[in-house]
């Protein structure tokens, strides 16, 4: 029964009942000692534990827009009282941004403790005179502190303590992650935050069902009706609420930082955390065959910027997926989370260049500084140093140092070009100009032996080519091995080089220790290369089996490089070789939906249809994949699809393209075999990939193809192939 006015709880007089919900009833009552008005949340016993926790995460804040806590009892934790409202929207769109400025900087500080508050809704946001406060950290996730056990209420009502994997929130706010009962982070409560705001500028709730678990399932699958704000408002709601948490913001500051952005477009920019996307320059020559020239000038560019403290650079693919494409500067900052844009163009006339650049504010569309340069092409590396710190100097920020690309060694003139021509073609992922791409590298490391950046690269050419299958590792891998050990003779910083050294570690000699070394020394670097957490992930996370820091590493390299396909498709691996196969095959799907003619994504969807016994789904994509590239893998998988819906005759056509001593054929026949049910043949071939140091092989056994093989004989044997242990 709730507490009757004047009774008394320790020291404290209760004057009145305030709320109740799952958690608990709240009173407003008086402490005489003091004389002032507090709240107190009180509970019963079976809560203790939970209310212990929630004092603990109140009393770690200090925060002007987060309530104090005083004191706590048996049963009770006393805080301070707020005479305030709980937000109601509509609200003007001015209004509501200094309302979530607010909310998020209370959310960032309390992040920063490491606690996630897990229930953010309306009713635990109250507005006062003063400002905004942020209520009830009951539910509150303390990174060091377990969970304990409970069961859910209605759509309404808090749900109570649980174990893991039990759904914990209210339900119209919940993220997809606490809506599936799956871990989560901070950014579970920007998802959370996106509702909150979202229902601040309509006057709705983001996500409505007749029930809570209709709630739930519109949560996890439904997009919230379309939201009448402007474009940079509506971006950062949009982005909030993406369903994967690797595509929102990554941490409420920055969220906080494109609040203030579209709130005040005139503000000055050194009042927000920098950030940039520098977009492919335009090719003002008319030649294509010089584009290669006009996207490596920006790519270095990028490369200069990375290096700057406290600068957000978008890397080089998310920022090229933009070109060609006529839109709004402030949709694409939108798209990759920054507040400025830098884009350009190059016209090149004999040894002459001219570049032109502006740096635009995203909040606004006006230009925070523009330049043209009329130089010699002697000059070029001059002239990407002064475009960089021209930058720097406009976003008030200061070149940290460290070496950039070119510090030590500028190479020639004639070896960049071709570097940069190398480059194209690779970015261009057409199979037919393999042989020009690796002649590209070989021209630019005779023309300057000491370009360490070449050697780097054109190893990396050699990991890519093994991975894929197009060449035998037993002869990729010691060449990448030895144009890595070259690179770093020339530039012993390069973190590419040792990340690649780690990866022939792993894959060539199954020496864990010395490729976990590498790689430690690879990423000890700040900001550390997209390419080298990739690395780390393909060689060496997933192979020894540690599936739930491989996806953090891709959620981190996602973050800075959002609309990076190749990440994705492994993040969707990760996520596989985690158990999560439904966040798996929505991430392919994700990928697939970008992109249609992503070879990779298309096969690993069908093993996952493959998996779950969808044949007809899994032939439908599997036939995509062999049509994009019929690499051993699409071949073997198809033609063990063909023979399980009894196509005999073409899966008996497709067979004898995987002649045993070809490159590749080891893994693809261990699918086809896998496909039909062959688990020991399976496991035959997998030991023949595993001995030619097919670097497929030891990711393979971590998905779903390997799954069967844990509960066989054959597993220990295949593990001793590897030097891993059994688990």
């Amino acid at each position: 029964m709730p507490l009757a006015p004047g009774t008394e709880l320790g020291p404290y007089e209760i004057r009145a009942l305030i709320g109740a919900g799952g958690m608990g009833e709240v009173y407003r009552a008086r402490d005489p000692r003091l004389k002032r008005d507090v709240a107190i949340k009180v509970t019963a016993g079976r809560f203790s534990e939970r209310f212990e926790r929630e004092a603990q995460a109140i009393a770690s804040l200090n925060h002007p827009n987060i309530c104090q806590i005083y004191d706590v009892g048996p049963d009770y934790i006393v805080m301070e009282y707020i005479d305030g409202t709980p937000l109601k929207g509509p609200l003007s769109v001015e209004r509501a941004l200094e309302c979530a400025v607010q909310i998020a900087s209370a959310l960032d500080a309390a992040h920063a403790k490491r606690i996630t508050h897990r229930d953010l809704k309306p009713a635990n946001i109250l507005v006062t005179a003063a400002g905004i406060k942020l209520l009830d950290f009951g539910i509150a996730l303390m990174t060091h502190a377990a969970d304990c056990g409970g069961k859910a209420a209605d759509a309404t009502a808090t749900i109570g303590m649980t174990r893991a994997g039990t759904i914990l929130g209210t339900a119209a706010y919940m993220s997809p992650e606490q809506a599936e009962a799956k871990p989560v982070d901070a950014r579970s409560d920007i998802f959370s935050f996106g509702s909150v705001l979202y229902e601040m500028l309509s006057g709705r709730v983001a996500f409505t069902g007749d029930s809570a678990i209709a709630v739930m399932a519109a949560i996890v699958r439904d997009q919230p009706a379309s939201l009448e704000a402007p474009p940079a408002v509506e971006a950062i709601v949009t982005r909030c609420l993406r369903k994967s948490p690797a595509d929102r913001f990554q941490s409420m500051a920055e969220v906080k930082d494109a609040l203030l952005a579209a709130a005040t477009p005139g503000r000055s920019h050194v009042e927000r955390t920098p950030s940039i996307a520098v977009l492919p320059f335009a090719n003002m020559g008319g030649d294509r065959e010089n584009e290669y020239f006009s996207d490596g000038l920006a790519e270095e560019i990028i490369n200069l910027l990375a290096q700057i403290p406290g600068l957000k650079v978008t890397a080089r693919t998310s920022a090229f997926a933009f070109r060609g494409k006529e839109q709004d500067i402030r949709k694409i900052a939108g798209a990759l989370g920054v507040a400025t844009i830098l884009e350009g163009s190059v016209r090149r006339s004999g040894n002459r260049i001219r570049v032109t650049a502006q740096l635009i504010n995203a909040g606004d569309g006006y230009h925070l500084w523009s330049q043209r340069y009329d130089r010699e092409m002697a000059d070029l590396f001059d002239l990407q140093d002064e475009i960089a710190q021209a930058i720097a100097s406009t976003l008030q920020v200061k070149l940290s140092g460290a070496p950039a690309p070119f510090q030590h060694h500028k190479p020639n003139l004639p070896a960049y070009e071709a570097l940069l021509q190398a480059r194209h073609h690779l970015g261009s992922f057409r199979p037919e100009l393999l042989p020009r791409i690796k002649e590209c590298f070989e021209q630019a490391i005779a023309l300057d032996p000491k370009f360490a950046l070449a050697h780097c690269e054109y190893g990396g050419y050699f990991g890519a080519m093994a991975l894929v299958g197009t060449l035998p590792a037993n002869y990729a891998l010691p060449r990448m091995r030895s144009l890595a050990e070259a690179a770093l003779e020339l530039d012993p910083c390069l973190p590419e080089g040792h990340a690649m050294l780690g990866y022939v570690a792993a894959c060539l000699e199954h020496d864990w220790k010395e490729a976990e070394k590498r790689f430690h020394v690879a990423m000890a670097r700040d900001p550390v290369p997209v390419f080298v957490r990739l690395y780390y992930v393909m060689g060496y996370l997933l192979p020894t089996g540690r599936a739930a820091e491989a996806v953090q590493q891709i959620d981190l390299a996602v973050a800075g490089d959002p609309l990076n396909l190749t990440l994705r498709v492994y993040r969707a691996l990760s996520l596989a070789a985690a158990g999560r196969d439904e966040e798996a095959r929505a991430g392919y799907r994700e990928v697939l939906e970008f992109n249609p003619a992503v070879p990779a994504a298309q096969g690993a969807l069908a093993a996952y249809q493959t998996s779950q016994g969808d044949l007809d789904q899994a032939l439908e994509s599997c036939e995509r994949a062999y049509a994009l590239a019929p690499v051993p893998q699409a071949i073997g998988l198809l033609a063990g699809l063909l023979r399980r819906i009894g196509d005999t005759r073409r899966a008996e056509e497709l067979l004898p393209r995987l002649d045993p001593d070809a490159v590749g054929a080891p893994r693809g026949l261990a699918l086809y075999h896998w496909a039909i049910r062959e688990f020991d043949a399976e496991a035959d071939w997998l030991a023949k990939a595993i001995d030619q140091h097919d670097p497929y092989g030891a990711i393979y056994l971590r998905v779903w193809y390997g799954r069967e093989l844990r509960s066989t004989p054959r597993w220990a044997g295949l593990m001793r192939k590897l030097n891993l242990p059994e688990s």
